[in-house]
């Protein structure tokens, strides 16, 4: 039979390319090495470790090669792969053991530091190196090959099921969008138990025959060498926007360095425009985006300087396969520069929420429109803007506050480390913002000097009442603020 995936079809055209790279255990694989790999893998799990279809195959490690491999054997096999989130305390971790029952656990150091048993992956790795290759066999488009679970900013975690369909679907959107093709070598940092790590900086390049280098973390003096190193050849380089701006705070950070580069895409987060223009000033193209682990790419900004600093802060335009609409509350089409709730359609999206009938329903208008539960608006031009999460959005005296809209602010002021701004209860109004901040001097003149700032800036209604002063914002995995821990903190932050 022909070619059962990218990777076994750019085996045949290129075997001899390379296709993927581990930065930290210094070994490479060609495409044809990585389809062989993948086929092995595929057999290792059904012969040796009696993997059955539907089986999950859980990872706890940090990244590696041998993650791209079980993930595509997965999908040859008709397994689900499940990468866990390494950075979750073992109690959190045992949640979603519990949920997704894998059939087998595979991890490196972590697992010991959470006090699990299970395979180690270097174990697997040289197992994969002699096994016996599953035979090809034709996968379903429709099949879950991927569970992810969200970053829980809000509730319990979800688990996200992604069909080689939806998977596909986001490498040909972004690819579209990033202008990704054979030449293209993608530096993969952002952690595989996030769609970043997993999903958008994989999937894209090995459908266009390019390159996957793969480090074992973010660590930005090091990733700012990397990326800026001849040898290395990097094009595209995918992160979220906290990452970008470490990466341009380092004491060796030269934009004429990365000019080699397509550019670097953010997502995960509203990207402020004082932050695109400072990455534009110092020449390098930042390309913001869109997405979410249950639609993949949505929203992707042009690779033009010009076009993205007249568009800064803005999501860029979808892909022709991604139907989008913004709505009221009362599921009304909204006009151009009005707010509303972004519902999505298309091949792209997810299967629904692993073992949650009732959350999927819920997700989905009755005609099937995703409700992404984020406020965007467009303008003329057809371009995107993330305004807020619809969660974190609140009204005081009837007005509609957006938290991002004052934390876009406050991204570059002098004193600031981060900021974040929640809606909490208020007898008079409703409820009014307050706004928790990681300071340099954490002093009272921080306070004063950013009411003023404000209040130059925005609308009375939108002002923060409340301010306070933490030494870091609570954090998911990925790195989102956990919005919910500063509501159940307060008023004792």
């Amino acid at each position: 039979m022909g070619p059962v995936d990218a990777i076994a079809l750019h085996a045949r055209l290129t075997p001899g390319s390379l296709a993927a790279r581990d930065l930290t255990h210094g070994r490479s694989w060609s495409y044809s090495a990585l389809d062989a790999a993948v086929s092995r893998c595929a057999g290792l799990l059904a012969e040796t470790y009696g993997c059955g279809a539907g089986d999950r195959v859980a990872v706890l490690a940090k990244n590696r090669v041998e993650q791209i491999i079980l993930h595509h054997a997965c999908a040859r096999a008709g397994l689900i792969f499940v990468p866990l989130n390494w950075r979750l305390n073992p109690g959190e971790i045992a949640v979603l053991l519990d949920a997704i029952e894998p059939k087998i656990l595979i991890g490196d150091a972590e697992l010991e530091r959470v006090g699990l048993e299970g395979l180690s992956i270097d174990l697997i790795g040289a197992q994969i190196d002699t096994a016996t290759p599953m035979p090809p066999r034709a996968i379903d488009p429709e099949q879950i090959s991927l569970i992810l679970f969200t970053s829980g900013t809000s509730g319990a975690p979800k688990g996200v099921m992604l069909s080689e369909r939806a998977l596909t679907q986001t490498a040909i959107n972004l690819g579209v969008l990033a202008q990704v093709d054979r030449n293209s070598v993608f530096l993969v940092d952002s952690p595989m138990f996030h769609i970043i790590g997993m999903v958008s900086s994989v999937r894209p390049v090995l459908a266009q025959g390019g390159v996957v280098l793969v480090s074992d973390g973010f660590i930005p003096d090091r990733t700012l060498s990397r990326l800026s190193d001849p040898s290395l050849k990097a094009t595209h380089y995918f992160c979220v926007p906290q990452m970008a701006d470490r990466l341009r705070a380092e004491p060796a950070f030269e934009g004429e360095r990365l000019k080699g580069m397509t550019a670097i895409m953010t997502g995960g987060a509203p990207h402020p425009a004082a932050s695109i223009n400072a990455w534009l000033a110092a020449g390098v193209p930042i390309v913001d985006g869109f997405g979410m682990s249950e639609a993949g790419t949505v929203f992707g900004m042009s690779t033009d300087p010009d076009i993205i600093s007249a568009k800064a802060g803005s999501a860029g335009v979808p892909t022709p396969g991604v139907l989008t609409r913004l709505v009221d509350k009362q599921g009304a089409d909204v006009g151009i520069g009005a707010p509303g709730e972004l519902l999505l359609k298309g091949a792209n999206l997810f299967s629904g929420y692993w073992r949650r009938p009732a959350e999927t329903r819920s997700a989905f208008t009755p005609d099937g429109w995703f409700r992404t539960g984020d406020i965007a608006v467009r303008d003329q031009d057809g371009f995107f803007t993330i305004v807020d999460r619809k969660k974190d959005m609140f009204i005081s005296g009837g007005e509609n506050v957006y938290p991002a809209e004052i934390e876009a602010l406050l991204i570059d002021f002098p004193g600031v480390i981060e900021a974040a701004v929640i809606g909490v209860p208020d007898p008079k109004w409703g409820e009014v913002g307050l706004c928790v901040l990681a300071c340099n001097d954490p002093t009272a003149k921080v306070i004063d000097a950013v009411r003023d700032h404000l209040s130059a800036q925005l609308a009375r209604y939108k002002h923060p009442t409340h301010f306070q002063i933490v030494e870091a914002l609570p954090r998911t995995g990925s790195g989102k603020v956990r919005k919910s821990d500063l509501r159940d903190g307060w008023p004792q932050l």
